[in-house]
């Protein structure tokens, strides 16, 4: 009995994604529960798993693929005994053709084929009503299996497939060895390959004397063709495709720009005060709560503050109405290898230091490792981000939409400021708030902006807050 693995529900608004992995291979033997295949989507990264247990038969869609909600990506042979005896291979064509039915085949006639010969195609010739006969390949040619990672960089390169090595599974080329390939500095020339006839220029039909003013073929170089299929030099550069995800943030961040009326205001922080309690209680707060006790904690405490004073910067605009929200889920940005993830504080006014400590902690941890969920990323009334950690001195944060403000920390710094008078060093960090002026006036920005800074300076200030 044979078991369809399709596309599960990959979450709110998210309706495709990428096959970034298939963590099982045609013949391999699979367990119910176990994981088959690795999606990528715009969000996140999501394991399918196999429903029964068998031995996986077919593959129908490859790694790079893309593939909607339902589409079947394999076939699961359920075995009747408990042997793992491994079951023959299906090739990714006769999968694809069980899986897809025989339309293809219903829809294109049969020509019959001269055994030995090339066959023919008649079509008719343009401006004309004679007919041009075309020879196709011999239908017994054999088919190069590639992955389409590999057909994909094979095109880039201008490499013809046929010439690379296969090291997959029956002999598929993958994009491993088309890079070994590039880097092997073989000719890329299709082996046999007869010289292309040139047709024979038209007679001008031009009158004497006058010029012939019909279009002439124009040679394609490298300055005329399309920007990504211009050949480039493999030894100095590199095409890499863009991520799902990486694409999802570029996407978003120019609807950003292209939507809101972005502005950002700057003022300066005096991180004494903060610094000092930390540095007094740190080893208690550690010992009692598993934690060490952050920066990160004191300013969402000071952001809710000030969202509750100036309420409008935790709101949004849907058409021409602006929804003002009286919860505060507060976006944390974190950095990760495949890109810039904002997973949602949940009622961060509800939750004590250590409680935020520890929720931001698990959040970055689980985004890192690449396992958070579609819930743990939606919704978000508010965003911090913290360029300090890479040394940031000062930077305008981009909205996260439909968000109308974005908090912006940079790196600790210490500076010569006049203190009551006197000139002191003072460790200083300098803050960013981007809004959008839309619904945002620049009063409201800046006074909101003055208020996480009074209760960042004066952290006792922050217990009247809750």
């Amino acid at each position: 009995m044979s078991t369809e693995i399709r596309v599960p529900s990959l979450g709110e608004s998210i309706i495709e994604a990428t096959i970034s992995k298939w963590v099982k291979r045609e013949g391999d033997s699979v367990v119910a529960g176990e994981p088959v295949l690795e999606l990528e989507t715009d969000k996140v990264n999501l394991e399918v798993s196999a429903e029964k247990s068998g031995v996986l038969q077919a593959i129908a869609k490859q790694e790079g693929d893309t593939v909607r909600i339902g589409d079947v990506v394999g076939i699961i042979q359920e075995n009747q005994e408990t042997g793992a005896h491994r079951a023959p291979a299906v090739t990714t064509s006769t999968a694809a053709a069980e899986l897809n039915g025989e339309a293809a085949r219903a829809a294109a006639p049969e020509v019959p084929v001269a055994e030995g010969r090339p066959a023919e195609t008649t079509v008719p010739a343009q401006n004309d009503t004679s007919t041009v006969t075309i020879s196709q390949p011999p239908a017994a040619a054999p088919e190069v299996q590639a992955t389409p990672l590999a057909q994909r960089m094979a095109a880039e390169h201008h490499i013809d497939i046929r010439w690379v090595k296969g090291s997959g599974p029956g002999g598929r080329v993958t994009k491993e060895d088309v890079a070994a390939f590039l880097n092997s500095g073989t000719t890329s020339a299709p082996p046999e390959s007869p010289a292309p006839v040139q047709p024979t220029p038209a007679p001008s039909s031009a009158p004497p004397g006058q010029a012939d003013s019909s279009p002439k073929m124009v040679p394609a170089t490298s300055a005329t063709l399309p920007l990504a299929t211009r050949p480039i030099d493999a030894e100095r550069e590199e095409r890499v495709t863009m991520s799902r995800r990486r694409q999802t943030i570029a996407r978003r961040l120019v609807e950003a720009q292209q939507t809101a009326a972005i502005l950002t205001t700057f003022n300066e922080m005096n991180m004494a005060a903060v610094m000092d309690i930390r540095t007094r209680h740190k080893d208690r707060f550690r010992e009692r709560h598993g934690i060490t006790l952050g920066f990160m904690s004191f300013f969402t405490r000071a952001t809710v503050g000030a969202l509750k004073a100036f309420p409008l910067l935790n709101a949004e605009i849907q058409d021409d109405t602006i929804v003002v929200k009286h919860y505060y889920d507060i976006g944390i940005a974190v950095g990760t290898e495949q890109g810039l993830v904002v997973p949602v504080l949940r009622d961060a006014e509800r939750k004590s230091f250590a409680q935020i400590e520890q929720d931001i902690a698990d959040l970055a941890t689980r985004a890192r490792s690449n396992t958070l969920g579609i819930t743990d990323l939606q919704g978000g009334t508010f965003s911090i981000t913290n360029g300090g950690i890479y040394g940031s001195l000062m930077s305008t944060p981009i909205l996260n939409m439909p968000q109308v403000g974005i908090l912006g920390l940079h790196k600790i710094e210490e500076r010569p400021v006049a203190v009551n008078g006197s000139v002191q060093i003072c460790p200083m960090m300098y803050v960013a708030l981007s809004y959008d002026h839309r619904i945002v006036d620049g009063s409201e920005a800046v006074r909101f902006l003055v208020h996480v800074k009074e209760l960042i300076e004066d952290p006792e200030a922050l217990l009247l807050e809750g």
